[in-house]
């Protein structure tokens, strides 16, 4: 009886520490909620927004992570600036680039939000992880978000003050440097 156990024993234990390691985590999806800004600095200058100002379309979208994102929690602490784009769009992959630098210099003065339209969340985070986009993306599935500020198609920014007036939209989008002459212009009162 010794002699049948102990080979099963030996095998079960050599068996034993054979087991498959656990699989990888799923890597965070790019534009979810660690893309969120950070608390409002305290030295941040505005410019007050136009009294004939038309509010912005307030909207509420769920994050790249399925976070829920309300964009007047947003705007009601500090400028945002909407980025409508889709990933098969190449005029939105020529500029992002410089776009995704941009919002990196204004980080936490000035919300970059993308709003990702007509487009697969797969094929978003292929996008957002090549441009190296490291702000909040909300996906639009239905382009109700597009709809609301009459975007027909990609790109398009729109420049929204603190406080929610609409101040500015670019049927076509624009590159980074006309943009920061227009947050400058517009919103930031002292030095980004």
């Amino acid at each position: 009886m010794r002699r049948v156990l102990l080979p099963l024993l030996l095998v079960a234990a050599l068996l034993g520490g054979c087991s498959t390691p656990d699989p990888e985590p799923a890597p965070t999806p790019a534009g979810g909620t660690a893309a969120l800004p950070g608390p409002v600095p305290a030295d941040l200058a505005l410019r007050p927004a136009p009294g004939t100002a038309p509010a912005a379309p307030a909207f509420t979208g769920a994050l790249t992570d399925g976070t829920p994102l309300a964009a007047a929690e947003l705007w009601a602490q500090r400028p945002v600036v909407l980025t409508f784009f889709s990933s098969w769009c190449t005029t939105c992959a020529d500029r992002q680039a410089a776009l995704s630098e941009l919002a990196r210099s204004y980080r936490d003065r000035v919300v970059f939000v993308g709003v990702a339209g007509a487009d697969q969340a797969d094929e978003v985070q292929d996008y957002l992880r090549a441009h190296r986009v490291e702000y909040p993306v909300v996906l639009d599935d239905q382009q109700t978000i597009w709809r609301s500020y009459a975007v027909r198609e990609p790109p398009a920014v729109v420049l929204v003050a603190k406080g929610g007036a609409l101040l500015r939209g670019w049927p076509g989008g624009l590159d980074a440097p006309a943009l920061d002459r227009w947050l400058r212009e517009l919103v930031l009162a002292g030095p980004p």
